[in-house]
C-alpha cells in the first residue's frame, strides 16, 4: 500500500489533486483507509492517475474520464467509450477552429478599415472604429 505522499511523487501529481480525484470517486477501487483515517493506495493507482493525466492533457474532462474508469472498473476495456470521447473533442476543436477563423477575420477587417478617430467625437462615440453603421 502507498501513503499519499508516495502516490504523487510516483504519478508527478500533487497530492491536493490526488486528494481532489479521490474525493470525486476517481480513484475508488484503488484507495482505502487505514484505521486512522489516512488515505492508503494500492500500487495500481500509479496507472490510474497516470492515465487521468494523460486523458486531461487530451481535453478529456474529469466527467468524461469518469465515464471511462467506470466502464474499466466494470470489468471492460472503455477504448470505444474513449474512442467516442475524442471523436466528439475533435468535432468540437472543429467547430472552435470555424468560430476562430470566422473571428479572425472579422478583427483584421477592422483593422483594415481602421481610421484615427478626431478627438471631438468623444462627445459623440466611444471608438467609432468598433462601432456598427446603424440606418433608421
Amino acid at each position: 500500500m502507498l501513503k499519499i505522499g508516495e502516490a504523487a511523487a510516483k504519478s508527478g501529481l500533487p497530492v491536493k489533486t490526488i486528494r481532489y480525484y479521490d474525493d470525486i470517486g476517481l480513484l475508488t477501487p484503488t484507495v482505502e483507509r487505514s484505521e486512522s483515517g489516512y488515505r492508503l493506495f494500492l500500487p495500481q493507482v500509479i496507472d490510474r492517475l497516470v492515465f487521468i493525466k494523460r486523458a486531461q492533457s487530451l481535453g478529456l474532462s474529469l466527467e468524461e474520464v469518469k465515464e471511462i474508469l467506470a466502464v474499466h472498473d466494470r470489468g471492460s476495456l472503455p477504448c470505444d467509450t474513449v474512442k467516442g470521447q475524442i471523436q466528439d473533442k475533435i468535432a468540437q476543436i472543429t467547430v472552435q477552429i470555424e468560430q476562430l477563423t470566422t473571428l479572425r477575420s472579422e478583427l483584421q477587417t477592422v483593422l483594415s478599415q481602421w481610421q484615427e478617430p478626431a478627438p471631438e467625437l468623444i462627445e459623440t462615440t466611444i471608438c467609432p472604429n468598433l462601432e456598427v453603421k446603424r440606418s433608421f
